[in-house]
């Protein structure tokens, strides 16, 4: 077992190696996914965005349903210590500081996952402070970064306990400009090694971007990274909170370095404006980016038409639809909706069983 895996076991315990954990979709992300991820072995993350009014409520939920979870280590550890074995990822650009940190302190899960804040690492500062200070530091900081430079930054800043890597193949929200995994994780690995003032306490690092199945966790293991993170995986899980047609899309789709493309279109159809520049999302080619990129649609008619399509239901996703369908370019990987128990299982056998035959185990 790596030192990373120790430290992963020792504390989070109910997990196993190597460590997968779930993104902190957006409306996605809830509490019977953060918690099936967790009872699978993995870290699952709730959802906690830009709007935390809910937060509280989620978290309320996610408790009861550990308590009545049938995973005796999930339910034990959180009776023994009173942390929730499962995290909240925040887009850090819009939610509230107090009130995430009054809901952390009341509830105290056992990670925290910092995202696109509007200068990083420096609005993250007091963020960082106040999670640590309001559970005595037994709630663990998780900082997503995109670039090398961010990743050295982070750590000399804020002296994370997790660097989720996240590459350009990457579905949803990330840095308009970055590498694949391919690159980015063995680049930051080096980086934080030789850079000095970082090297007493090196975060571990998780791969993220493009990665849904054992093939791509056994890669990304071997540049580097000690467990990955997957969000487009899990759109076609039985616990995800995502509409039919959304999920029905992710299962139709293939070939995702084709069709699928990192826009600001999406954002800007829907209404959302407060995601600082750097940042794009990567989601399915469909009408609403066609009209906009190559037909020149002004973004007033095109959020129109939206509106419009969402009045469709399941029926407005789909490339000849409008609907927002946020997606990696591991898509056309995924030919199944099955449990996350069933995900997590097979992700890992199919990891490990690679590394094994590389080895010549």
């Amino acid at each position: 077992m790596t030192a990373s895996n120790s430290v992963f076991q020792s504390t989070y315990p109910w997990t196993k190696a190597p460590l997968i954990a779930s993104a902190p979709m957006l409306n996605i992300a809830l509490p019977p996914l953060a918690i099936s991820v967790s009872e699978a072995g993995g870290l699952g993350f709730l959802a906690g965005g830009f709007d935390v009014s809910n937060l509280e409520r989620n978290l309320e939920e996610i408790t009861r349903l550990v308590r009545e979870s049938k995973n005796t280590e999930i339910r034990n550890f959180h009776a023994e210590t009173g942390i929730l074995p499962t995290g909240v990822g925040f887009i850090n650009w819009g939610a509230d500081l107090e009130t995430a940190v009054a809901a952390i302190e009341k509830y105290k899960p056992c990670a925290v996952w910092f995202f696109a804040p509007r200068s990083q690492p420096d609005d993250l500062r007091a963020w960082a402070e106040r999670v640590r200070a309001a559970t005595d530091g037994r709630t663990k900081i998780w900082v997503q970064i995109g670039t090398v430079i961010e990743a050295v930054d982070v750590a000399e800043a804020l002296r994370p306990d997790v660097l989720v890597v996240q590459g350009s193949d990457a579905g949803g929200h990330g840095l308009a400009r970055s590498a694949s995994v391919i690159t980015l994780v063995p680049e930051v690995r080096d980086a934080l090694h030789v850079n000095h003032a970082t090297k007493d306490a090196l975060p571990v690092i998780l791969a993220a971007g493009g990665i849904v199945d054992g093939r791509g966790m056994a890669a990304s293991l071997s540049l580097g990274s000690s467990g990955v993170v997957m969000g487009t995986r899990f759109l076609a899980s039985s616990e995800a909170t995502v509409a039919r047609g959304y999920q029905a899309e992710v299962l139709r789709a293939s070939d995702g370095g084709r069709n699928t493309i990192r826009s600001t279109v999406y954002d800007r159809v829907r209404g959302i404006g407060g995601w600082p520049e750097r940042y794009d999302g990567r989601g399915m080619i469909n009408e609403s980016y066609v009209d906009s990129v190559e037909r020149g649609m002004d973004d007033e008619e095109n959020r129109r038409l939206y509106q419009e399509e969402a009045k469709k239901g399941d029926d407005g996703w789909g490339p000849m639809g409008r609907m927002t369908t946020y997606a990696g370019t591991g898509v056309g990987l995924i030919k199944e909706a099955l449990p996350v128990a069933t995900i997590l299982e097979r992700v890992r056998c199919e990891a490990t069983g690679i590394i094994r035959n590389l080895a010549g185990i």
